[in-house]
């Protein structure tokens, strides 16, 4: 579990594949005394496994899923990558609960600067938008953020400064692929309003419900 808020900005070094599947290392300034083999550490919102560190450099396993599900191995060579440890009991959690579990690529259609703050709008399957909400909360790359509108097939969110010189999303461009965190709580609302719709949860979450309380 993570919470969004970028550590440091590594640098991807090289992947190495073995089948579907692949090695990736990673160069950090995190302490590798902080990072034991076996630790999660969010890589561009990825949650990968630490299977080796040496000097400043961190190597993880990648899964054949992960591959195919985000972006990760589709960098090149000195890109810059978000890095964040795995929350631990007792942390603030200053962003949202991030689960390192990625949705969707989505991939920039606009960035414009607009009073020292980077409006940028993402473009993002149409199928996942329902669970995006205006002032909710999304990662991207790994980030915590506050989405600011949404459409059918896409968002925008405005990044202050602090934040872009913190993250990758300093160099972000148009036509660069972002990986997408939908917010956790949203997906596992559908799934119950979908079991009781089927009528097998009769006395659970509904529309009405819902409405009632607020929610809707």
């Amino acid at each position: 579990m993570f919470t969004g808020l970028i550590e440091d900005v590594g640098f991807f070094r090289r992947i190495e594949r073995t089948g579907a599947a692949a090695r990736l290392t990673a160069t950090t300034s995190l302490s590798l005394e902080s990072v034991a083999i076996g630790d999660s550490v969010a890589v561009n919102g990825a949650c990968l496994t630490v299977v080796a560190k040496k000097g400043g450099d961190l190597t993880f396993d990648v899964s054949p899923e992960t591959l195919e599900r985000t972006t990760l191995g589709t960098i090149g060579s000195g890109a810059p990558l978000n890095l964040e440890r795995a929350l631990r009991m007792g942390d603030r959690l200053g962003g949202h609960i991030v689960t390192g579990h990625v949705d969707c690529i989505a991939t920039v259609v606009e960035r414009r600067e607009v009073s020292g703050n980077i409006l940028f709008t993402f473009r993002i399957p149409r199928e996942s938008a329902r669970y995006f909400v205006a002032k909710g909360s999304v990662a991207i790359d790994g980030i915590s953020l506050t989405v600011n509108t949404v459409s059918d097939d896409s968002f925008t969110v405005n990044i202050i400064p602090l934040t872009a010189v913190k993250t990758t999303l300093l160099v972000r461009r148009a036509g660069d692929r972002v990986n997408i965190e939908t917010d956790i709580l949203g997906k596992y609302v559908e799934r119950l309003l979908g079991f009781t719709h089927k009528g097998a949860n009769d006395g659970g979450v509904t529309l009405e419900l819902l409405a009632k309380n607020g929610f809707l």
